[in-house]
């Protein structure tokens, strides 16, 4: 007896990465239909130029089209979806480079009014108890700084162009952070 194969809405996201490596068109558009969504908004939390943001969505799922045969998935510690956030945070942060040769800076969110953003409320549920009140507890400077590093895994030069600060300044909102969470949770 012959097993089927299952369709591609029927797969968790590492298999569609898997299955994108090996040239499926329609795993493809379906991991573009589960990630797209979530990750326009959390590049449109940090850049409020739609262009950027479409530029980088588009680099990304190239990005992600051609390079589908590196991801290493569960193998370290990995998921497709942080895989796919990893790619689009870099694409990110060299759209701000390449703008900052040629014009301004794009203009920040910080003049929308501010709402809740999606991950931060299911960070909210998922971390809790101490560490969730610890967090909340932080300057959001600080905690601008501690999800970019830490939750987002970009270096400290790529969260400085993320953020338009001087290394110097990452690197002291990273131990101030650092330093506010072991004191509270001391």
């Amino acid at each position: 007896m012959r097993s089927r194969r299952k369709a591609p809405e029927e797969l968790d996201e590492e298999r569609l990465v898997r299955l994108v490596a090996k040239g499926d068109r329609a795993a493809f558009d379906e991991l573009y239909r589960r990630t797209a969504p979530w990750l326009a908004v959390r590049l449109r939390r940090r850049c409020a130029d739609e262009q950027i943001v479409a530029e980088v969505m588009q680099e990304t799922y190239l990005a992600v089209w051609r390079a589908a045969g590196a991801f290493a998935g569960s193998a370290v510690g990995g998921t497709a979806v942080g895989w796919v956030w990893t790619i689009a945070a870099r694409r990110l942060v060299d759209a701000f480079r390449r703008r900052a040769h040629h014009a301004e800076p794009p203009a920040t969110a910080a003049g929308r009014t501010v709402v809740p953003a999606a991950e931060d409320e299911a960070l909210a549920g998922i971390v809790g108890g101490d560490v969730g009140d610890a967090l909340r507890r932080l300057a959001p400077e600080l905690r601008e700084v501690l999800q970019a590093t830490v939750l987002d895994g970009l270096s400290v030069r790529e969260t400085a162009v993320l953020l338009r600060l001087p290394e110097g300044t990452v690197k002291t909102r990273a131990r101030r952070a650092r330093i506010a969470m072991r004191e509270a949770l001391t």
